[in-house]
């Protein structure tokens, strides 16, 4: 099993009745998480937990995740950099304990083994969530001849036609 690009470990008996818990990562991590992440680069991350146990073994927690990564435009194809800053939810639980079926109301859930917690994977994992999948530049504009392209079922038969 390959480690993980940011490990941030915290035991289940270190968190008590709750624990805040910053991470942020050197450069070099941050460099590992672009690359997994398949961004050019990730300038600066810091996640903020805050963990509380209100369940046996279930770890309840609330985060700040703030961000400034550089991506490519699917528009126009050039690095730009943008900002993430969002809040999240979720619930560490025994692992195999997991619902199993997806409820997209729910708080999300992340399975942990042997009391240990790893908040640098966490950290990982909720900037993936964050990052728009098709980052736009701000002011990238598709070419006319692009944005004249009909949508729908039958597109791709009218552009072979128009081409006979």
């Amino acid at each position: 099993m390959t480690p993980p690009e940011l490990s941030r470990i915290i035991r289940l008996e270190h968190i008590g009745e709750g624990v805040i818990v910053d991470v942020e990562p050197n450069a070099a991590e941050r460099e590992a998480i672009a690359q997994r992440l398949g961004i050019i680069s990730v300038d600066a991350l810091k996640c903020r937990f805050d963990l509380r146990r209100p369940l046996a073994g279930t770890v309840h927690v609330t985060g700040r995740l703030r961000a400034t990564v550089v991506q490519t435009c699917v528009v126009s194809v050039e690095p730009f950099e943008t900002t993430v800053d969002e809040d999240f939810v979720v619930n560490f639980v025994p692992e195999g304990s997991e619902r199993e079926e997806l409820d997209l109301d729910a708080e999300d859930e992340i399975p942990y083994a042997d009391g240990i917690i790893d908040l640098g994977e966490a950290t990982t994992e909720q900037l993936a969530l964050a990052l728009d999948p098709f980052p736009r530049k701000p002011g990238a504009t598709l070419p006319e001849e692009a944005a004249a392209i009909p949508d729908g079922p039958f597109a791709a038969l009218q552009r072979l036609r128009s081409r006979e």
